[in-house]
């Protein structure tokens, strides 16, 4: 089996390295992952100048671009094979809820499913994670039954870990995404130079976290699966605005 490793924290974060070690006795393991931290680039794509792809000393190689850039091009011409499977994390904190929306970690694996391959975007329940291990494990086990038993079609799964040591892990739920509450306000302050600069507000906390989410899966010691999809289409609605031109 041969998986394409990506992420959004940079090809040097701790993460990366713990599943790449962990992944390593399983299958044959290519990395492809930005040059610097990407978090929030979304599923953003650098059309504006080219890009360029070096190779760290591990092996590692790093592009300096976003993360849907590095699955993008690693896909499509960089790699003279598909991959299996594409992977991006361990991400340094969650992705869950309206996080999707801005995740770089979760943008890597979506380009994977838009490309047809399986996919998987593992994040760790807080920032400062320490057991980067706990969700590795999780991944190899996710892995292990991809290769017993191969899913129908392509799939991108969004899995979030709790940070705490693999022994309090209670299990793993399929889940749905949560919501939050709006985001705070941006912060403003000014530079020693007299400029006003603005730094984005934190994410609002959990709102809608009942039992079935994400964050309640998370919160109760459960690894969380949510399977995502791409179509934005709100349904419900179409009926409504056709009605409303009228």
């Amino acid at each position: 089996m041969r998986i394409l490793l990506s992420n959004d924290d940079g090809y040097f974060a701790p993460g990366l390295n713990t599943l790449y070690q962990a992944l390593l006795p399983f299958a044959d393991i290519t990395v492809v992952a930005p040059e610097r931290n990407r978090s929030g680039a979304s599923n953003s794509l650098t059309l504006d100048r080219p890009l360029t792809v070096r190779q760290a000393h591990n092996g590692f190689y790093y592009v300096n671009g976003t993360p849907t850039d590095c699955v993008h091009l690693a896909v499509t011409g960089l790699l003279d094979f598909i991959p299996d499977m594409v992977i991006s994390g361990i991400n340094d904190g969650a992705n869950m809820g309206d996080d999707t929306i801005y995740s770089g970690t979760v943008a890597a694996a979506t380009e994977g499913y838009l490309l047809d391959i399986p996919s998987i975007a593992v994040s760790m329940s807080q920032h400062g994670a320490k057991h980067f291990e706990t969700a590795a494990n999780a991944v190899v086990d996710l892995v292990q039954r991809f290769q017993r038993n191969a899913y129908p079609a392509a799939v991108c799964i969004n899995l979030n870990v709790p940070d705490v040591p693999q022994t309090q892990i209670k299990g793993m739920k399929v889940t749905r995404l949560g919501r939050r509450h709006k985001a705070e306000s941006v912060i403003r302050a000014t530079t020693p130079r007299g400029e006003i600069v603005y730094w984005v507000g934190a994410a609002g906390a959990a709102q809608d976290a009942g039992e079935g989410t994400d964050f309640h899966a998370v919160e109760n010691g459960y690894v969380s699966l949510t399977p995502l999809q791409v179509d934005l289409t709100k349904y419900t609605q179409l009926n409504e605005l056709k009605g409303w031109l009228k």
